[in-house]
């Protein structure tokens, strides 16, 4: 059910995408809805730290969850407020510790994210030290029900295409479900929420809509989230890194089929797969089919 989520994408939010009139293969015209981009230029206190295409929503989380995953936030930073001037497009988080981070701003480094994904040099210190929990576990009847309570709850891309969804989760309850136009930023916005409320990484599953790429192992891992669920696949670097951190890395989540290459202890095997449904295809993330004809 939709409302296990707390937070969930608003498909009818006029503010995240547009109508647009074309024409398709047979030469028909069609409106098809789009999603929108926008600009935002993040500041950490007085200094500029970053522009971002995002479509906009939850400027907030976003702000928060990409200096905290850059780690020029600390967990036990005071946030004394954030400022967002939507007609600008610039977002403001203040701080009690004062921060500079002219250095280090040079040593950012380009990923295989979205837009603008980038891992700063020293992230990867940081990586190193983290270590997830033992204790988490993820059952298989718990994957299966949350890959169809996901993928049948609407959403951005079943409307409009073009965008990437991130879900945190806890045993088999979708709690926090974001999207934006980079992966990235929908990983941010959820841990700029866990931050802000407060929420404990260590009994959660991270599932996303995107590869299983080093930015995304890397983030998952600084989150403190020991288990990480995609329905697409993987890349060797994302493989080593996940094994490194003893990461639970479950890919090709589709239907009753999956592959774990990282972290298999803490997956139980509790549902018989022969009894689990094929996954419809009518909810397989197309959100070209969304083109009416005008």
């Amino acid at each position: 059910m939709t409302d296990e989520f707390l937070i969930r994408p608003d498909p009818d939010d006029r503010r995240l995408s547009q109508e647009v009139c074309g024409t398709d293969q047979s030469g028909a015209r069609i409106s098809t809805r789009v999603v929108n981009e926008r600009s935002l230029t993040l500041f950490l206190n007085s200094q500029e730290i970053v522009t971002m295409m995002t479509i906009g929503d939850r400027p907030d989380l976003l702000a928060v969850g990409y200096l905290l995953n850059q780690s020029m936030l600390h967990p036990d930073d005071e946030i004394t407020g954030i400022d967002h001037d939507e007609e600008l497009g610039v977002v403001v988080v203040r701080t009690v510790r004062a921060t500079d981070y002219e250095e280090k701003m040079k040593k950012k480094v380009r990923t295989s994210g979205c837009a603008q994904g980038t891992v700063f040099g020293d992230v990867m210190e940081e990586f190193g030290a983290r270590a997830l929990s033992q204790n988490a576990a993820i059952r298989t009847s718990w994957l299966y029900t949350l890959t169809k309570k996901i993928n049948t709850a609407p959403s951005l891309y079943l409307a409009a295409g073009a965008i990437h969804g991130c879900v945190l989760c806890q045993e088999d309850r979708p709690l926090v479900y974001m999207e934006d136009v980079g992966r990235h930023n929908a990983v941010d916005k959820i841990a700029g929420w866990m931050m802000l409320e407060g929420v404990a990484p260590d009994d959660k599953i991270f599932y996303t809509t995107g590869r299983l790429t080093s930015e995304m192992v890397i983030k998952t891992v600084l989150m403190g989230i020991p288990i990480l669920v995609s329905r697409s696949g993987f890349t060797a670097w994302g493989v080593e890194l996940a094994r490194q951190a003893n990461l639970t890395l479950i890919g090709r989540a589709r239907g009753k089929r999956f592959i774990a290459l990282s972290g298999e202890e803490r997956i139980v095997f509790d549902a018989d797969a022969d009894r689990v449904e094929e996954e419809d295809p009518k909810h397989a993330r197309k959100g070209s089919r969304q083109a009416q004809e005008v």
